[in-house]
């Protein structure tokens, strides 16, 4: 895992943006790796390990994993995004846009006509 992001350093769409805020896992360490993310202008929020003391940002970890944790299972889960039937980059693209763009209509129309569940496409599964 740290080598996927230590290789999107090098990309410049992805990376070397002054000031961007990564948040990763607790294996996400070592001296050399913090000092790319720095070199890069990434600043590093991760858990600390055992024996490490205290990291900055640590308290405000739990509650945004579980945020993520909880788009992601809407985005697998409602959205079937596991079997979205791409067989190219691009293809995989636009068919998750196009899923992501319909649970966010049907998230305004249910706002807009006050249903009691906003975030379900159940009831346009026809």
């Amino acid at each position: 895992m740290r080598q996927v992001l230590a290789a999107e350093l090098d990309d410049p769409a992805l990376a070397r943006r002054a000031g961007q805020i990564v948040m990763a896992g607790k294996n996400y360490y070592g001296t050399a790796f913090g000092r790319d993310l720095a070199t890069a202008g990434i600043t590093l929020i991760r858990p600390a390990r055992k024996g490490e003391p205290p990291r900055p940002g640590g308290p405000l970890l739990r509650p945004l994993r579980q945020a993520t944790e909880s788009v992601n299972a809407t985005v697998k889960g409602q959205l079937d995004l596991e079997r979205h039937g791409g067989r190219t980059p691009a293809g995989v693209t636009v068919r998750v846009l196009q899923r992501i763009l319909a649970l966010t209509a049907v998230i305004w129309h249910n706002d807009q006509t006050g249903q009691p569940v906003r975030r379900s496409l159940a009831a346009y599964d026809h």
